[in-house]
């Protein structure tokens, strides 16, 4: 099926064309709307068949023509076009590695991405248009294990055998083990064979089966053994072996997002891909960003630059608020990665010469006389676990006669104050007096309420009501059905009764489940929409709830997420995304909201302090790996560079180290 978004003109005439371009450029100024009108509705094959007719017509060159006419990034996009795929990859590598200094991304991006045959064709352009060769040229022009791995790509050699073996997949993913995690240093040349040569369906299968042995993704590992471009064309690979066009969203989206517009990228992707797969691409960039291409486009870029890329995009998915084949295969591919075990892990861990009397004394000492020690109090609290935090509390009372938190709490203040005042609570102590932050006074934290009852376990759900009774004196239930209302109500107190099941998941309640939830034709007003989403994602067990997003996207080729958005508005909406989140990936979950705690103008200190207090002794050290994996930072860094002083100090301490 073809996936490209522009498509060969119907009734082509090339003399025709040829004329309209002419005349369009005739005169004084130039129809810059006639140009780009009729050259982003015509195919490649067929813009080359009219730089002939106008050469033939008017023994001119329609390329030079448009380039004295246009300019600026309407101009290079235009003239883009013009050329065909080969020869229009083979200029931008010679751009690349032309001047001073090269461009790596651009080597990259074409390398990593081609097929076989358009790496051959790629090639030979090259040779035709600069007389060179395009081998000798790259390795002049880059180092190390970085420039063997563009030659070995350069071969357009990787296998195209559909045929799969398991044995080598088996020794495949272990031999890549062995070269990185297993070993003392790594063996690059093992990583530039198995990633350069074997075919795509076998790579994938390999990467499934690394990612079980192993218990994290091949990208977290190439992140931690390789370095600098060899790192990034490494990575870059592994993306478009699962899926080119999901790869080339995220080019887009980098190519946009934040100040300013890498105008290159965007222009050598929209012309390369609008004859491929930009249909595709435009699917996973709607599900991936929350928004269409189309609408980025509009917003980031202007006048007949803009109209010449909308064009070239096809259409706007967020007008048309559906979901496709290629979005349902990244959204499968995820839900079958988060059914894989990966062990959870805290950043902070009990001390090994833990001595609760020595540390009270520290803690005293610290706070005692004029001035307060607070980067002491820092490395006490912080690297000592919340049980051995408790057994503190107790000893600080015995030895002095005081009360810790009373101290603490006159001697720190701001953002530190609340950090470690919540560091000495129990993580049950501290999610109920969160809860009741959320609900007491004028207006309701509903992200609050959703962030810690849709991220909770049965058992850390019983201990957060035992503490909430405990502090206020009244039930978790009775305070949030008295402070919400309507279906999110109901949805909060059937997470609060920590009743979810435990059981592994039931393949054929899992069909069953998927339609209910799937259905939309009912009309029954007991049977509500919500009501039917509620049933069974405030119930069943996280390993089915997996089992029944899978059987969903196959009846209905959308992801669920996806289906709650459109169906659903408001708190609702949002609690219901949060279940699915933390269901497919708990650690993703968190680690987004991290990223959107510290991204922009200011800083949502009280999200920060609280995913960093609740997760650091439960996965802390996962949502690290997937904040790196997410946003290509790490959560060291984006602490580093948004927080300062004392506060800062401490969060880096509960983060526990740069990735």
């Amino acid at each position: 099926v073809y996936r490209g978004s522009v498509k060969d003109f119907q009734g082509f005439d090339a003399n025709q064309d040829a004329e309209a371009l002419y005349n369009a450029m005739k005169g004084f100024g130039s129809d810059k709307e006639a140009i780009l009108d009729l050259i982003t509705s015509r195919s490649n094959k067929q813009r080359v068949e009219i730089c002939q007719a106008y050469k033939s017509l008017y023994g001119k060159d329609l390329i030079a023509d448009l380039k004295y006419e246009l300019t600026g990034k309407f101009e290079r996009l235009i003239v883009s076009l013009m050329r065909p795929p080969a020869y229009g990859d083979a200029k931008e590598i010679k751009d690349a590695i032309s001047g001073v200094g090269t461009d790596e991304k651009c080597l990259i991006e074409i390398l990593a991405s081609r097929t076989n045959q358009e790496i051959h064709d790629l090639v030979a352009a090259y040779k035709d248009a600069y007389e060179r060769d395009l081998e000798a040229d790259i390795v002049g022009d880059t180092s190390g294990h970085f420039k063997k791995m563009l030659v070995v790509l350069l071969q357009g050699a990787r296998e195209e055998d559909d045929v799969v073996s398991e044995d080598l997949v088996e020794q495949d993913a272990k031999d890549l083990l062995e070269a990185g995690e297993l070993k003392w240093g790594t063996d690059e040349a093992q990583f530039i064979y198995i990633l350069g040569r074997r075919s795509r369906q076998h790579l994938r299968l390999v990467f499934d089966e690394y990612l079980k042995i192993a218990g994290k993704p091949i990208e977290r590992s190439i992140r931690g053994e390789l370095s600098g471009d060899f790192e990034k064309l490494m990575l870059a690979v592994v993306k478009c072996i699962r899926s080119t066009a999901e790869y080339f969203a995220e080019r887009l989206y980098k190519a946009m997002k934040g100040l300013g517009t890498r105008d290159n990228t965007l222009i050598r992707i929209m012309v390369s891909r609008s004859e491929i797969d930009m249909l595709d691409i435009r699917e996973v960039f709607r599900t991936k960003y929350d928004k269409s291409l189309y609408n980025m486009i509009k917003e980031d870029t202007s006048g007949e630059y803009k109209k010449a890329l909308l064009k070239l995009c096809g259409g706007d998915d967020d007008a048309a608020g559906e979901f496709f084949p290629e979005a349902a295969q990244v959204a499968y591919r995820m839900w079958e990665l988060s059914a894989v075990k990966v062990e959870l892990r805290g950043t902070v861990q009990p001390a090994g010469d833990f001595n609760d009397d020595g540390d009270a004394q520290v803690l005293r000492k610290a706070m005692k006389g004029l001035g307060t020690d607070e980067g002491a109090i820092i490395e006490v609290v912080t690297k000592r676990s919340n049980a051995q935090r408790q057994q503190i509390l107790k000893a600080y009372k015995a030895h002095y006669g005081r009360d810790l938190m009373a101290d603490l709490k006159s001697e720190l203040s701001g953002s530190l104050a609340k950090l470690i005042l919540g560091l000495m609570l129990t993580p049950a102590q501290y999610d109920a007096k969160q809860l009741r932050k959320a609900v007491e006074g004028a207006g309701t934290d509903e992200s609050v309420l959703i962030e810690i009852m849709a991220t909770r376990n049965n058992q850390e759900i019983r201990a957060i009501n035992e503490a909430y009774q405990e502090a206020y004196h009244k039930s978790l239930e009775d305070d949030l059905s008295s402070d919400t209302s309507g279906h999110f109500k109901r949805i909060l107190v059937s997470l609060a009764l920590g009743n979810r099941d435990e059981g592994p998941e039931n393949q054929t309640q899992a069909h069953e489940d998927a339609k209910k939830l799937a259905d939309v034709s009912s009309n029954d007003s007991s049977d509500s929409l919500e009501t039917r989403f509620l049933s069974i994602l405030c119930t069943r067990s996280y390993a089915h709830l997996r089992r029944v997003f899978q059987e969903f996207i196959k009846m209905t080729n959308h992801d669920v997420e996806h289906a709650i958005k459109k169906r659903m508005s408001g708190d609702v909406r949002d609690a219901f995304v949060a279940i699915v989140r933390s269901v497919k990936n708990k650690p993703a979950f968190f680690a987004d909201k991290l990223y959107k705690s510290m991204k922009g103008a200011g800083t949502d200190e009280r999200t920060l302090t609280r995913i960093m207090i609740s997760r650091s002794e439960i996965d802390l050290f996962n949502i690290r790996g997937e904040f790196i994996d997410l946003f290509d930072k790490s959560l060291h860094h984006m602490i580093e560079k948004d927080t300062s002083g004392d506060y800062r100090k401490a969060l880096l301490a509960l983060c526990g180290g740069e990735d």
